[in-house]
């Protein structure tokens, strides 16, 4: 299995100049690969230009330009117009699909922020200093750069990245490893139901809070997004000091919040991967969930429209992006398979309607959104603590038909 190790590296000063040059030779290189590729399909003839095009005139581009595009990694460079090519790759899939195509954009200097290595030791080095106590990466054109290694890395490293995230700089490790050892069986089974009130509710009762992070934040957010809305629009380089202030503390703030939902979900889904052999829960449609209601025009006055509850779910949208929902599954499918535990996704349908004793289904059943109550058999609970018991028979039933 491949597992990913991200950490913080602490360059010198003359260190973070040269990764700040190295991301924008690789973004003037991604750039100018995306503008050939434009003008060859503008042009009558409609050339498609692939990957392999590109990457064979990267000797010439080097030869060139030796003191900018000359002095990195040749294979990053390569691993940089892979990644041009995946935009691309992933455009044309939406086009068939149906969906919002999206055409690759132009990539601004503050919006290109890793360079990938795809091989450990070609253009880089991690551990480059093995006989000394103190970790460092090396780079190609940057050097041997200190990294603050704050747990063990454990396999063969595999590919390195760089990272850039506001004044910050990490590198990334993907490393590859035996499958780890599962946990001692636990003898339990669990389902969960995501909510907003509660972060999750489980079948047995228990109720994890939502720590809301952006909510908590949203008034320093505020203040801080007043304060930049004073400075004009400027380019980069003409900001003055309190202005690149002002966007780095709203930059900040935002970096936080996500370190906080990462936090939660690390850890929530830590201690449900430990108690529990097997995990229930509903497979949601996060991206469906998040559009916006359709606009009603008014038939007696064009050109208006009628209410369609826009505001209200503009709030709701907030409180499920603020929830993190979708991060929190991906991490939780990713620590229960380290630790050899099963992860199911059942059906949301009218898992929050359906009695668990009679199993009658309608939507009278939830008068309110914490209670349930079946018309029925009278049977009362906690609406959430119902869904989660719903998710986890359903979860079992998933099980039971698998094949062995």
């Amino acid at each position: 299995m491949i597992r990913a190790y991200k950490f913080l590296m602490r360059p010198t000063v003359g260190q973070a100049a040269a990764l700040g040059e190295m991301l924008r030779d690789h973004c003037g290189l991604y750039n100018g690969a995306l503008q050939e590729r434009r003008d060859a399909y503008r042009h009558i003839s409609k050339t498609s230009i692939k990957y392999g095009q590109q990457s064979a005139q990267l000797k010439e581009i080097r030869a060139f330009d030796p003191e900018r595009q000359g002095r990195w990694s040749f294979s990053s460079q390569q691993a940089t117009l892979r990644r041009l090519d995946k935009a691309f790759a992933a455009f044309f899939r939406r086009i068939k699909s149906g969906d919002t195509p999206g055409y690759p954009r132009f990539r601004g200097v503050n919006w290109f922020d890793t360079v990938d290595f795809p091989k450990d030791g070609d253009g880089c080095r991690w551990d480059s200093t093995p006989h000394d106590q103190q970790t460092r990466v090396r780079f190609q054109g940057v050097g041997h750069v200190k990294v603050n290694q704050h747990r063990r890395v454990v396999g063969k490293v595999k590919t390195v990245s760089v990272k850039r995230e506001g004044r910050k700089w990490f590198v990334v490790l993907t490393a590859e490893q035996t499958q780890p050892e599962p946990l001692p069986v636990a003898g339990s089974v669990v389902g969960i139901d995501m909510g907003i009130v509660s972060f999750l509710t489980t079948s047995n009762g228990e109720h994890v809070a939502n720590p809301r992070h952006a909510r908590k934040a949203a008034a320093k957010l505020e203040a801080a997004q007043h304060k930049l809305s004073r400075f004009g629009r400027v380019r980069r380089d003409k900001r003055t000091a309190n202005h690149q202030r002002a966007v780095q503390r709203v930059a900040d703030l935002h970096r936080k919040v996500r370190r906080q939902r990462l936090d939660h979900a690390h850890k929530t889904a830590l201690g449900l991967v430990r108690d529990h052999d097997l995990i229930a829960h509903e497979d949601l449609k996060i991206r469906n969930m998040l559009r916006s209601p359709t606009p009603k025009p008014n038939p007696e006055q064009p050109g208006s429209f009628l209410a369609n509850g826009a505001a209200a779910k503009a709030g709701l949208n907030r409180s499920i992006s603020d929830a993190g929902w979708g991060v929190f599954l991906t991490i939780l499918h990713a620590k229960a398979e380290s630790a050899g535990r099963d992860v199911i996704a059942v059906d949301p349908r009218n898992t929050s309607r359906t009695c668990p004793e009679c199993g009658h289904v309608a939507a009278e059943n939830r008068p309110t959104q914490e209670k349930f109550h079946c018309v029925s058999c009278g049977h009362q609970a906690h609406a959430d603590i119902v869904g989660a018991s719903n998710v986890l028979r359903a979860g079992l039933a998933r099980r039971q038909a698998q094949p062995a």
